[in-house]
């Protein structure tokens, strides 16, 4: 099932190697809580063996993934979406989008049983107790690219689509998995979205415009892909 191929694959997956001085790698899957909450998420919404439309945002950040295990997803969203109890306390302004665009789309059982939300890279940095794109530093993208290939593929063969992979982050994120994927060969196409973060950031007031080009985008996407 793919829920048990998920939790395997978070459950056993290695901190990279190589960081360079001053990051620090953020791994909550060593964490016996976090993955009773991965499990619990999982077991409840990817218990099939249905493949999905892979979305690929950056890393995790501290406040979402870096507290539940899971991508764009905090623990309110845990709470009160998903119905997964915890006594977690945060907020991250990217999960907030993406449960809007969640519930537009049918609700959390819907929405993932077309979908599989991820990261290029599967685990979060930081550096002075800040959050860190692994392409903030050329230092650290250059370190890590080996480990994205990895874990991307292993990913993929979870039980993702080919034909089209979505980038969340249509800019240095989207920039950097169109050069590996030339030369990978992850995905026959790639579509790249604007990030919630960017969005409720700086475009809230535009955020019904964002929202339909969210939903009208993963539509077709889903519909290339069966």
């Amino acid at each position: 099932m793919l829920d048990q191929r998920i939790i395997d694959f978070l459950s056993k997956l290695p901190a990279p190697k190589s960081i360079p001085k001053g990051v620090e790698v953020m791994h909550p899957y060593q964490d016996t809580s976090v993955m009773r909450l991965v499990r619990d998420f999982y077991s409840a919404f990817f218990h099939d063996d249905v493949k999905r439309t892979g979305l690929f945002g950056i890393n995790p950040g501290r406040h979402g993934a870096g507290l539940t295990g899971i991508p764009f997803t905090d623990p309110k969203r845990l709470r009160d979406y998903c119905g997964i109890d915890n006594i977690l306390n945060s907020h991250e302004p990217s999960s907030e989008f993406v449960y809007m665009v969640i519930d537009r789309m049918g609700g959390p059982s819907a929405f993932y049983k077309r979908f599989f939300i991820s990261s290029l890279c599967p685990l979060g940095f930081t550096a002075e107790g800040k959050n860190l794109n692994y392409y903030d530093r050329p230092d650290l993208q250059k370190a890590i690219e080996p480990y994205i290939i990895k874990t991307l593929q292993q990913q993929i063969e979870l039980g993702l689509y080919k034909q089209t992979g979505v980038i969340l982050g249509a800019g240095k994120n989207q920039k950097f998995i169109e050069k590996i994927n030339v030369e990978q060969g992850f995905f026959n196409k790639i579509v790249g979205l604007p990030h919630p973060r960017f969005i409720i950031q700086y475009k809230r007031r535009f955020l019904d415009d964002y929202l339909d080009i969210w939903e009208r985008t993963l539509d077709e996407v889903s519909e290339e892909n069966k």
